[in-house]
């Protein structure tokens, strides 16, 4: 016989309207019922009637997640992250690439496929501040990423500036001093490359090592393809080297090719870190060290914010930034075979945007 949400609502201790509103995902729940609720979920193996959910509510079920590319492995696993969060809480994802063109992402905020779900999951890479007026939308939207901040909308993002300096700070302390950067953009003042820079810099000036713009290597956009091609333009330069932090893992992956095609020992020659935490760098070799920026985190976080908005919540908007984590593996020489450790924890936070 199949479980009620009645038989929910007795296992749990509480109302049937109690167990509707937390499979609903309306805000407003004390943090130790929904969890009663949901522990007598998972006992019970209830399964919420979707189908029936979304003809009394007159919603389509399904949330958007625009990204710019699913060929980026970041993206990727926060696509999965996103399907998976968006799951437990009964809903389905639509997902749509953007190719980070700034027409398409113009489309996004202007509605014009809003009748294919009842919110929006937004990263943005070509747009920036002097958009922000586009942001003010009449559908439930939550922000993504570094590009734009201010926006009239709650905005998942992470401490890029700490993580990279913790990065960095983690190299330096392992006695590297001649650290390069792999992925630079000449001239960026917002986003990912020029936040990620700027925590380079900040670790460089902490720990009392001048800045030398020639281990700063540029690179268009964050493939491994580019990374293996700045790592070989660093090489050939001249530039002494003794580490290497690659601003994410796609370009690390192809810094780790360009020094195995040199015959380069890692990490007895060269260091090397990147960021994202993405599955691939568990498997090459050496495995590499990463900063986890909370991936899944975001992901819940973003689609529980979503969620809200979609059911009628009111409260201000608010700006999440999830914990990160300094994973250490071989390329660091911080673990052996396999292994791995946190080598450094960085708090995350959540604020009222006013």
């Amino acid at each position: 016989m199949p479980v009620r949400m009645q038989d929910v609502a007795l296992r749990a201790g509480v109302s049937v309207k109690t167990v509707s509103n937390v499979v609903n995902g309306y805000p407003h729940i004390r943090d130790s019922t929904r969890r009663r609720v949901e522990e007598a979920i998972d006992e019970l193996g209830y399964r919420m009637n979707v189908s029936a959910r979304d003809l009394r509510t007159r919603r389509t079920g399904m949330i958007t997640l625009n990204v710019p590319e699913l060929s980026l492995p970041y993206f990727a696993e926060l696509a999965d992250s996103v399907i998976r969060a968006a799951d437990e809480r009964g809903w389905s994802v639509l997902i749509e690439q953007t190719g980070a063109e700034r027409e398409r992402e113009l489309e996004v905020l202007a509605g014009n496929r809003r009748h294919r779900g009842d919110g929006v999951l937004f990263s943005p890479l070509a747009l920036g501040p002097d958009d922000l007026g586009h942001f003010d939308v009449g559908f439930p939207l939550v922000v993504l990423g570094e590009r734009v901040f201010g926006a009239r909308a709650d905005h998942v993002t992470m401490n890029n500036v700490e993580g990279a300096r913790a990065a960095t700070a983690h190299l330096i302390a392992s006695g590297r001093r001649r650290i390069a950067v792999v992925g630079a953009h000449a001239g960026e003042v917002i986003g990912s490359a020029a936040l990620r820079l700027a925590g380079y810099e900040r670790a460089l000036a902490d720990a009392g090592i001048p800045f030398d713009p020639a281990l700063v290597g540029e690179a268009g956009l964050w493939h491994r393809s580019t990374g293996a091609e700045t790592m070989a333009r660093l090489l050939d330069s001249g530039t002494a080297i003794d580490a290497v932090f690659a601003l994410n893992d796609a370009m690390a992956l192809g810094a780790l090719h360009a020094l195995h095609e040199r015959r380069i020992d890692i990490p007895g020659d060269i260091a090397l870190i990147g960021f994202d935490d993405v599955d691939d760098v568990r498997y090459s070799v050496p495995t590499i060290s990463s900063v986890d920026p909370g991936r899944d985190e975001i992901a819940r976080t973003a689609v529980g914010l979503l969620v809200e908005r979609i059911t009628g919540s009111t409260e201000p908007f608010r700006r999440v930034v999830p914990p990160m984590r300094i994973v250490g593996r071989r390329s660091t020489g911080d673990t052996q075979g396999d292994g791995e450790t946190v080598v450094a924890a960085l708090p995350g936070w959540l604020e009222d945007i006013p």
